[in-house]
């Protein structure tokens, strides 16, 4: 039985940290630009940040996987280019990448580098994965988070490289690297920008009634009640109405959270390599309790023991959460 790696979010030097201290097997994070797909203001990593990070990590026994996932436009791929030789002049121990054309220069240009598949290729059929093992030698693939286990059992059998999954965080039911939806409303692309839903393109306004609404560009897509906790500001996950309903309705996907913590010995006897945490938009202190619940569920579960999660309903970002969801696709 394979003993996964945990691989945990960095959205800022602090929360790095904190997750090597917390025991992840490894960290993922990005620079202070277009080339990785959590590119906001307040996040990510300068030049000299990822150095002094990546030494950090590397000291505590971590390594770093450096997120190259997004799209290049037409005639920009320098940008691209130019990370992935930083990356590994700087040490990293992987590139995590999307485009084929990231990954082609990577392989030949640092042949030494891994490269990982982000799911942002939506790279989910064995014929698939093969051609990316193939033409550029990935190493490891992430799979879409929608992936039943018995999807994933049938897939590692048929595929020659490692598998990560997603255990914990935002549960996107888009067709990870295709949504337009935020470029439509604010000319800014998730896959080309990495900026899904901008700040600068977010506001809230609050009413009389204390409801509160939230606008991005301007397009209104969702209400709150006075009592109800205000989502992220995404189209996707956003509230609607139509002339065949009065109330607000989720026109695309609600707001639910992946939790599959109940659901990580199947994973592991599915044979997945490495488990992944979604949050590089959250807190240190977030980080460093998610990291170290499941660094000992992990651990407890190597050794033939019960693990013992902490509850980390109150973590997630939805009023629901797919605990269980992976073997049946329902959400609850």
């Amino acid at each position: 039985m394979i003993k996964p790696e945990l691989i945990c979010p960095a959205g800022t030097p602090a929360a790095l940290r904190s997750a090597v201290d917390a025991g992840a097997d490894a960290v993922y994070c990005g620079y202070q630009n277009a080339t990785n797909a959590r590119n906001f203001v307040g996040l990510n990593f300068t030049p000299d940040e990822m150095e002094k990070s990546i030494k950090y990590a590397h000291d505590g026994g971590t390594k770093v996987l450096i997120t190259l996932n997004t799209f290049p436009p037409a005639g920009n791929v320098q940008l691209w280019k130019d990370a992935a030789d930083l990356s590994a002049r700087l040490g990293a121990d992987a590139c995590i990448v999307a485009d084929i054309a990231v990954a082609a220069y990577i392989q030949k240009n640092h042949p030494q580098m891994r490269i990982h598949l982000s799911v942002q290729a939506a790279a989910s059929s064995p014929e698939a994965i093969r051609y990316y093992v193939q033409e550029f030698g990935v190493k490891r693939v992430v799979l879409p988070r929608i992936m039943t286990i018995s999807e994933i059992k049938g897939l590692v059998e048929e595929i020659p490289c490692e598998v990560e999954t997603f255990i914990f965080g935002n549960h996107g039911l888009m067709v990870e690297g295709r949504c337009s939806l935020t470029n439509y409303v604010t000319g800014q692309s998730t896959n080309m920008d990495g900026a899904c839903s901008p700040a600068s393109c977010v506001k809230y306004e609050r009413a009389e009634d204390g409801s509160m609404s939230t606008i991005l560009g301007d397009y209104m897509i969702d209400r709150f009640k006075p009592d109800e906790t205000a989502g992220y500001p995404t189209i996707c996950k956003g509230r609607y109405k139509c002339d065949a309903r009065d109330d607000g309705y989720y026109a695309f996907e609600e707001p639910i959270s992946l939790n599959a913590s109940t659901m990580l010995p199947d994973l592991i006897n599915a044979g997945v390599h490495a488990f992944k945490i979604e949050g590089r938009q959250r807190s240190r202190a977030y980080v460093k309790k998610v990291v170290a619940a499941f660094r000992e569920a992990v651990d407890s579960i190597m050794a033939g023991q019960e693990p013992k999660l902490a509850d980390l309903v109150a973590l997630t970002e939805g009023q629901k959460h797919t605990e269980g969801a992976l073997k049946t696709k329902k959400w609850r």
